[in-house]
């Protein structure tokens, strides 16, 4: 598995003060960041179509709290809070959209893929909506990062949409250590986007042949 990459920071007081005030996990040194960058290598599985059609990724949604570079983590049910002197190198929204992206190309099954930005002509969109990225500790003494986003097909043309589905990754921490942690965030984001990937070049492949994908 790729190693996450880390730097660390010294953050001015005003942020160091928002990080550390909803925090459930302590710091000696407060002026210390380390920032984390989870590397995504997806496994192409042989299965997969080769598709002659092109797509684009539009900008994933999420909301505000997760739409964010702090670390969220859920001690109980009802509470979310971040971890203190850690921080993503990106919002999830910005990951999410890069290991899709970079999925799709290292995959050599498609004739095209880029951002919506990017503005090439497309014959699918896929949207997406993230739903959960976080760590979650139910009630046990060690966390479960948990991954979930909703995916739709849309075909370009009539904005149909093809199918939908939710994907979801759980990967157990068996530790509090915050880089046990993001460790475990990069074995489930590799595996969710392996998932995506080989679900939307299927899935459109259908649709282009004139399957049924109900």
């Amino acid at each position: 598995m790729p190693s996450l990459s880390v730097t660390r920071l010294l953050l001015p007081a005003a942020l160091l003060a928002s990080l550390a005030g909803c925090s459930i996990l302590s710091s000696g040194d407060r002026n210390a960041v380390t920032i984390y960058s989870p590397a995504v290598q997806v496994k192409v599985d042989p299965s997969w179509p080769t598709v002659a059609w092109q797509l684009v990724l539009s900008k994933p949604s999420a909301t505000r709290m997760v739409d964010s570079p702090r670390i969220n983590v859920r001690p109980r049910p009802s509470e979310l809070e971040i971890y203190a002197g850690a921080t993503w190198a990106q919002p999830a929204t910005d990951m999410i959209e890069d290991a899709l992206l970079r999925g799709f190309e290292d995959s050599g099954r498609i004739a095209g893929v880029g951002r919506a930005a990017a503005g090439i002509r497309a014959d699918y969109r896929l949207a997406t909506d993230i739903r959960r990225f976080e760590s979650d500790y139910r009630g046990q003494p060690t966390p479960t990062v948990v991954i979930e986003i909703n995916a739709k097909l849309i075909h370009v043309v009539d904005q149909r949409v093809v199918i939908d589905r939710t994907f979801r990754q759980e990967q157990p921490v068996g530790s509090t250590d915050v880089p046990a942690v993001t460790a475990a965030f990069e074995k489930g984001l590799n595996a969710l986007t392996a998932d995506v990937v080989g679900w939307a070049l299927s899935s459109g492949q259908k649709d282009t042949d004139g399957g049924s994908l109900r």
